[in-house]
């Protein structure tokens, strides 16, 4: 169970890391994004999913 949620973890980290860097933010708001990515991979993933994609627009993945 531990290794499941880790590789979602993992994903979803990517995942904001990536959707992050083709944001139009600001380079501190990038360096918050993927630090909180880093260290909170799931809940930053679903507050970037809600909040973060309509604020900076981010681009819309094609998952």
């Amino acid at each position: 169970m531990g290794t499941i949620i880790g590789i979602i973890a993992l994903i979803a980290a990517i995942w904001v890391i990536i959707e992050v860097a083709r944001s139009s933010a600001s380079t501190g708001a990038k360096i918050v994004w993927i630090v909180c990515a880093i260290f909170f991979s799931i809940i930053t993933a679903v507050v970037w999913a809600v909040w973060g994609r309509k604020e900076f627009g981010g681009q819309k993945s094609v998952v």
